[in-house]
Order: structure tokens, then C-alpha cells, then sequence
């Protein structure tokens, strides 16, 4: 494995040859390394990312995870998933060779991660990113075992509470937000339970008032700074949801007093964070406990619940994948109706 000084340049290069995923025998050459050991160390770990070689380092191995992952998944996804694993994972794992990596590094870095006071949820989602990436090296590079798993999980699946709001509260709320096009929009997620790169992907054509109901057909995200429409976030996320009729009477008055709206124009041309900033002035002013924009959809589901609309319609509504999703978030909240079950079964009784 030698390594060539450039004598002109005064630095060190790498050539060697390898063989691609097609069997052909290929040339490679890299310049501009200050030392001999750096040329050897780049020959080295190209041939061991090449042959996936679990000798590879950890970086590399994330390279190609990635790679594998980019037409997988949405790009909000994968931003999110990359500002994890390059923020969070890589500046401990990186220059780690992939099977030297043993369940006491993994506790060494969950250490440093719950020290960081992040949020348990949060902590939760760092460490599966991190243990879906040893997945992928045992699933397809010949992993022996995944070291996250045997290490253990830190951190929390779901927050240890969810703020709701009652109608009344909202009903308060509402007039006290300052700006017109959000408090439009605070109806549109409190009384439809929209998520919120939904609603700020609506246009005209997604409402058919004749008919009172919303398709929902795609979500606004901020991918890299820019502003894209994409897939809903989930297959069963796209639903024509009924609406009230007050709630449509409320949007048609909206639509009329834009400024010559056309089909595919987005109705709140706005972001994430201008809503954010208009429920804290709309709970300031109101004098309520602040809550997340979110948490307007974690209201509309109590209320569904509360009105004792099953299950199943509730997870239609709300557009889960499976009804086990919308049992894991909200099951809890039919224990509440416990006694009145009872109490009704026991009216029913001779």
C-alpha cells in the first residue's frame, strides 16, 4: 500500500486500483494529503468502503447509509435524519472503525448525550438513529451484532404529558391571535386536526364547499431553506375529512378577502414559525398556559374522544397509518370514560 510524494506541490498522493460493483478493475487517484500516513489511511478505508468491509470507519459506513436512504424517504426526513446523525452521532462515532465499535462505546456516548439536557423524546430519537444505522450494517454489510441494542435505549418514546385545550379555551384563544390568516388558520387544525405542514400546503381546489369536506392531498416543508410541496406524511394521510358547516363559512370569508387567489396557490404563505409566534401572542393575550401549534391536533383528537366518536373514526380523521398508532397517542383517554361505561351498562341491567 505505498503512497507517492508530489514533489511540485510538496504533499502526498494516493493511486491504487480497485474493482467496482461491476467487476470492472478501475484506477484511483487522490492528491493533496500532508502526510504519507494520511495517502495510506485514504487507500486504505476507499478499499475497505469498496470490498464493505465491516473494517470500514463508521463515516463510511453512514456515506453509504445515507446514499441508500435519499430516494427512500421524504426530504424532510432526511434533513432531519442528517442534522442528527452529523450533529449528534458522527463527531464520537466517525473515525471509529465499524466492528471495533462495542456496546461499552455506545454507553460511553448515551453519557454524554443525557448530558446535554435535552428532551427524553429527543434523546429517544438521537439513539434510533443511531441504532438504525448499525441495523443497516448488520442487515447488509455483515454486521455481527448491533452494539446500540445490546447497550440498551435511553430516553423516552412519548413525552410524559400532552397539553389539550377544551373548546372554551380555544374559543377564547382564538380572537386574542393578532394576525387574520392565522387565526383562520388555528380553526382549520382545531376543528379539522390537521397537522400543520398540511394545512400550510392547502389551496383553493382543496376545498369543496358544496360538498363541506377538505382533501388532503400533500404537506409544505423547509428542506435545506427551500420551501417545497410534498407527499403527505404517510399513505393513509391523504382523506377527505367533513367539515362543519361554520368552520367552511369561515374559510370561504378568508378566501374572498385574498387578493385574486388561483387553484394552486397556497392559502397560509407563511412558515412554521409564524404560526409558532402567533399562538404565543394568542395565549399571552388570551392569559392561557402556552401550548405548541401541534397540540391544537392533540385538542381536536380529546375532543373527538370526548364526544365519543369510536376509534377507528378518530384515527381516520387524524390520518395515522394504523389504528395502533392512534391507541399508543391517545388510548389513555378512553380510560377517562371508564366509570360512564360502567355506569351505562349498569342502567342497562334488569
Amino acid at each position: 500500500m505505498p503512497a507517492y510524494k508530489d514533489t511540485e506541490r510538496k504533499t502526498w498522493y494516493a493511486k491504487f486500483y480497485y474493482t467496482d460493483w461491476k467487476g470492472q478493475r478501475r484506477q484511483k487517484k487522490k492528491r493533496g494529503f500532508a502526510r504519507e500516513k494520511d495517502a495510506k489511511e485514504y487507500e486504505r478505508e476507499f478499499l475497505a468502503k469498496m470490498a464493505q468491509n465491516c473494517g470500514m470507519a463508521f463515516s463510511s459506513l453512514v456515506e453509504l447509509y445515507l446514499a441508500d436512504m435519499e430516494n427512500r424517504l421524504r426530504a424532510s426526513t432526511m434533513e432531519n435524519k442528517r442534522f442528527i446523525i452529523e450533529g449528534r452521532v458522527l463527531p464520537f462515532f466517525g473515525k471509529l472503525a465499524l466492528n471495533e465499535i462495542t456496546p461499552a462505546h455506545v454507553r460511553s456516548w448515551q453519557s454524554e448525550i443525557l448530558g446535554c439536557e435535552l428532551a427524553p423524546t429527543y434523546v429517544k430519537t438521537i439513539h434510533n438513529q443511531l441504532s438504525a444505522i448499525f441495523n443497516y450494517a448488520c442487515r447488509y454489510y455483515g454486521l455481527d451484532a448491533n452494539p446500540a441494542r445490546a447497550a440498551g435505549s435511553i430516553g423516552k418514546k412519548n413525552a410524559d404529558a400532552m397539553a389539550f385545550w377544551a373548546v372554551e379555551q380555544f374559543n377564547a384563544f382564538q380572537p386574542a391571535v393578532p394576525k387574520y390568516p392565522a387565526r383562520v388558520g388555528f380553526g382549520i387544525l382545531f376543528w379539522v386536526g390537521l397537522r400543520i405542514g398540511e394545512l400550510l400546503a392547502l389551496d383553493p381546489s382543496d376545498f369543496d364547499f358544496e360538498k363541506k369536506t377538505l382533501s388532503v392531498t400533500k404537506s409544505f416543508q423547509v428542506v435545506k431553506g427551500e420551501e417545497v410541496i410534498t407527499e403527505p406524511k404517510t399513505p393513509k394521510s391523504r382523506r377527505v375529512l367533513p367539515l362543519p358547516d361554520k368552520l367552511c363559512r369561515e374559510v370561504q370569508a378568508y378566501i374572498a378577502a385574498l387578493y385574486d387567489p388561483q387553484p394552486g396557490d397556497r392559502l397560509f404563505p407563511y412558515t412554521k414559525s409564524f404560526f409558532h409566534h402567533q399562538m404565543l401572542a394568542g395565549c399571552k393575550a388570551a392569559g392561557l398556559d402556552k401550548i405548541r401549534v401541534h397540540d391544537l391536533r392533540h385538542s381536536h383528537a380529546s375532543l373527538l374522544i370526548e364526544m365519543g366518536v369510536p376509534i377507528l373514526l378518530v384515527s381516520e380523521r387524524l390520518g395515522h397509518e394504523d389504528i395502533e398508532t392512534t391507541l399508543r397517542t391517545y388510548g389513555h383517554l378512553y380510560q377517562n370514560r371508564r366509570d360512564e361505561t360502567i355506569q351505562k351498562l349498569d342502567d342497562l341491567m334488569p
